[in-house]
């Protein structure tokens, strides 16, 4: 999404955008000193869709954080039913922003740091439900700000730094992870509402299945994260 300010002559229609705000007080003041005695009006640019997707999965992330940290009836089908609603809007925002050319500066920027906090608090809230051990979360979460911090210094040199192919793969790898303990949480919930029987596969899938998934998942992150950082080396001074 880009800011913009319009000023317009008053009686002619006449318009004109300028990006940055600081620019608007700089123009304000040359049209001043030209003598010119007309109106300046300012407004900003409506967000493109794909952007308000973005945004929508902040405020999903704190309804899922909510639910799995409550103790309602269902709370994990809830959470399961709004991480799934987040994890939709991630694949449409990136989807409908290139098949539309709407792809922005905030967009590369708000969409991979909306997936991290995502998947951030979505593992934090796993551990309790000893559904992964800490370290899986640390080692997530820590890769994530490093990615992050990365970005920061590329912005700071005037660059923008877009997620890639492989970091979606480790993305969608995670959100697997979590979707698949949701899903396994949610079924027990429907067990002990005894809507369910004999559930003796679930130990297994649980602990087993669960361990497998989370190592596949915590090599993809690794090897993306070295990956990333690997190509963008030059970025990074020592001195």
């Amino acid at each position: 999404m880009q800011n913009f300010l319009i000023y317009g002559f008053a009686g002619k229609g006449i318009g004109k955008s300028i990006p940055m705000a600081t620019e608007f007080s700089r123009h304000r003041r040359n049209i001043a000193s030209s003598g010119f005695s007309g109106t300046i009006q300012f407004r900003f640019a409506p967000m493109n869709l794909p952007n308000q997707l973005t945004v929508a999965r902040f405020f999903f992330t704190i309804l899922f954080v909510i639910a799995l940290s409550s103790e309602w009836p269902f709370c994990h089908l809830v959470g399961l039913i709004v991480f799934i609603a987040a994890g939709i809007t991630d694949y449409l925002d990136g989807s409908i922003a290139r098949r539309r050319n709407l792809i922005t500066d905030f967009g590369k920027l708000m969409d991979p740091l909306a997936d991290k906090i995502m998947i951030a608090a979505a593992f934090i809230c796993l551990i309790p439900l000893y559904a992964i051990q800490p370290w899986v979360a640390i080692v997530v979460i820590s890769r994530e700000f490093l990615i992050t911090g990365l970005r920061l210094i590329a912005a700071s040199k005037s660059i923008i730094l877009p997620a890639e192919k492989l970091g979606k793969h480790k993305t969608a790898w995670q959100i697997t992870t979590v979707i698949y303990f949701l899903l396994l949480l949610s079924i027990s919930e429907f067990d002990k509402a005894g809507m369910l029987n004999e559930l003796f596969w679930w130990a297994w899938a649980y602990k087993v299945g669960g361990a497998i998934i989370t190592y596949i998942t915590v090599a993809l992150t690794l090897y993306s994260g070295g990956k990333y950082f690997w190509k963008n080396r030059t970025l990074i001074s020592w001195e």
